[in-house]
């Protein structure tokens, strides 16, 4: 394979998140540093710590497809993955799918929650009498079952994976998809992550007391945990010569990518960061880049006070002195922790940010904490160039 062969690029973005409905609309919202984050409105929550979350509002999946695609039996989070899969190839130039490279063509998708709330509110039903006859649709959705669900909507015949590594599974199928395609399996690839709000993972993140009653506050000296957000975030990935043998416009590149386990604890990190130390450095291996190439830091930031403080530890040790003059942002503050969603929507928010020559900012930072120090850009958007950036997906 030549050396466009085995360089992987990414032609086309989707999203669907609580600040933004495409990757127009997103990029214009992370600019302003809008803040997605509510009152939940999807359940009661009244039994909690905080009542509050990035929900998508008004998501109408019938009126954001061109035709009724896998929607019959699709989860919330099927129809998130679907929206933004839809725009992803629209703006790749490969919607419709060309029946040429159908068999060539494959999905791999990060997940967390899956078909939870269609679950909890058939049970809810069952349980108050008020049964319906949704037994195939639950079935449908229950294994969250999203790479099959993009298949079968566009008739792929390529890998098909679901990828469930909790708050990493986005980012983690960017990665195997780009393996995928260096090693033959594939032509093109549909990677990415959905995740959708539910009463199971809210309570869950509320017994662990993980959540923060306020909008979360990413390295912030009071953030007291995260937020909960839902949403997809969706890109086509191809070789280069694939790319430039279609003439289609490249917005950016799968340099390479690390992963890690610190084999640690089941929800907390190691906060000596062993873990996250060895994937930083392993990506930057696997894409041939020193330290010195970074220009932009995309945060895990979940504004939990043993994350922000293990991530800003791992920088500082991957990177030296210059860490300090790396501009590092958490975007979960605006669009919330989207978990199975959250890598591939913030390598949607890096490769934006490329683009169009800014770098977001983390909101809601607003006490300085000691041991977090480095260059958050908590003053809105900096304009910038970054060419080479690095998004930490830690779970």
């Amino acid at each position: 394979m030549g050396e466009d062969g085995s360089r992987i690029v990414v032609t086309g973005m989707g999203t669907v998140n609580a600040i933004a409905s495409d990757c127009r609309s997103f990029s214009a919202a992370l600019k302003q540093g809008v803040c997605g984050i509510g009152p939940v409105t999807r359940f009661d929550t009244s039994a909690f710590r905080t009542h509050r979350a990035a929900e998508v509002k008004d998501f109408r999946p019938r009126e954001r497809l061109p035709v009724d695609i896998g929607l019959r039996r699709a989860s919330r989070a099927d129809a998130f993955a679907l929206v933004a899969a839809v725009q992803a190839l629209g703006q790749a130039g490969l919607y419709p799918v060309p029946d040429a490279i159908r068999d060539e063509m494959g999905v791999v998708i990060g997940g967390g929650a899956g078909g939870l709330p269609e679950a909890e509110d058939f049970f809810q039903e069952h349980l108050s009498g008020r049964r319906r006859s949704r037994f195939t649709r639950l079935a449908s959705v229950a294994c969250a079952a999203h790479a099959n669900a993009l298949a079968t909507a566009f008739r792929l015949y390529g890998p098909k994976t679901t990828i469930m590594t909790a708050c990493s599974s986005g980012a983690t199928a960017i990665g195997l998809g780009r393996d995928l395609i260096r090693n033959g399996a594939a032509r093109a690839m549909i990677v990415g992550g959905t995740e959708p709000l539910c009463r199971m993972t809210f309570a869950s993140f509320n017994a662990l007391q993980a959540v923060d009653p306020e909008p979360c506050r990413p390295f912030s000296g009071n953030r007291a945990g995260i937020t909960l957000g839902e949403g997809a975030g969706v890109l086509v990935l191809e070789s280069l010569a694939s790319a430039r043998a279609r003439g289609a416009v490249v917005l950016g590149e799968v340099l390479g990518y690390g992963v890690t386990c610190d084999s640690h604890h089941m929800t907390a990190p190691d906060t000596g960061a062993s873990g996250a130390v060895r994937a930083i450095r392993a990506a930057l291996a696997d894409a041939g880049l020193p330290p010195d190439a970074v220009d932009y830091i995309n945060a895990h930031g979940t504004a939990t006070p043993p994350n922000d403080l293990m991530e800003t530890r791992a920088i500082k040790a991957v990177f030296g002195p210059r860490a300090w003059k790396i501009p590092v942002s958490s975007t979960k503050s605006m669009h919330g922790h989207t978990l199975g969603a959250a890598g591939a929507l913030e390598a949607v928010v890096s490769i934006l940010a490329m683009n169009e020559g800014f770098v977001p900012p983390t909101i809601h930072c607003d006490i300085p904490d000691p041991e977090c120090d480095l260059d958050y850009v908590t003053t809105g958007a900096r304009p910038a160039a970054p060419r080479v950036v690095l998004s930490n997906s830690f779970a």
